[in-house]
């Protein structure tokens, strides 16, 4: 008997934004989110919603859509969870753009300030930025140490840290985590795993967590569908034009401004 051939279809990668939302903020998929989100955050998560869970349809002569996920959690906490593919050297300064504008946004005016949420910036960079030894790291607004001519003894023997507890940034960068030594394999390091196509950590932390498991299904899914893969190829080809305008752009300009210094 002659055994048919079976042609694997080739996983697209989820550092892919559009994958990476298709796969996070689809509808019936939020037990994925909440999953992905407690192994960030490190707390349990009773329910998470998705605040646009919509793809702006993409044409060929349209602006890319917005592939970001913004979410709230149960306790009110409000998201933003992106996936930065090539480092603009911006990384810093958009993180700290989007927050301050999920904060702007929170409020209309009249409105009492003790009604405001906390934000959290999540990126998920497929580039190292930081000098860090870790590939999560997490910032919050701290105060400075007191100044020894500054001090007031007020009797505290704990003093707070905490600026503001209604900001936080997350930053996870993947070729860190390739370089991490093996050690407790921990919920993020499951999802590490899917993000760096780690396919022997994929196998256990399938058998360990059954939410990964349903994201490579739906992984899958997507990379099976012949439109989804369209879908992506175009994104993909868009971005790699956008790119390849910007450093036209850029050169021509270059050369314009040497041509002026000869005259």
């Amino acid at each position: 008997m002659v055994k048919e051939k079976t042609n694997k279809v080739e996983r697209l990668p989820i550092t892919n934004d559009y994958i990476f939302k298709r796969v996070f903020a689809f509808e019936g998929n939020e037990s994925i989110l909440k999953d992905f989100l407690e192994a960030i955050l490190k707390k349990d998560i009773e329910e998470v919603e998705i605040k646009n869970p919509e793809i702006i349809p993409y044409e060929k002569d349209e602006k890319r859509g917005l592939l970001d996920i913004k979410a709230q959690i149960d306790d009110g906490t409000i998201l933003d969870i992106e996936m930065q593919m090539e480092d603009e050297k911006n990384t810093e300064e958009r993180g700290t753009e989007y927050l301050g504008k999920m904060i702007s946004e929170q409020l209309q005016e009249g409105e009492e300030y003790i009604k405001l949420k906390k934000s959290i910036v999540i990126f998920i960079t497929n580039y190292n930025f930081l000098k860090r030894n870790s590939y999560h790291s997490v910032g919050k607004v701290k105060f400075d140490e007191t100044l020894p001519e500054e001090y007031v003894n007020m009797g505290y023997k704990e003093e707070d840290e905490i600026a503001s507890k209604y900001i936080e940034f997350h930053y996870i960068e993947l070729p860190k985590y390739k370089k991490k030594e093996s050690s407790k394999f921990t919920k993020l390091d499951q999802w590490m795993c899917i993000f760096t196509q780690n396919e022997e950590g994929i196998i256990l932390a399938e058998k360990e967590n059954k939410e990964i498991k349903k994201a490579i299904r739906a992984l899958d899914f997507i990379s099976a569908d012949p439109k989804e893969r369209e879908r992506h190829n175009s994104i993909l080809m868009a971005e790699i034009n956008r790119r390849t305008s910007e450093h036209n752009f850029f050169e021509a300009g270059k050369e314009e401004r040497n041509t002026k210094r000869k005259i």
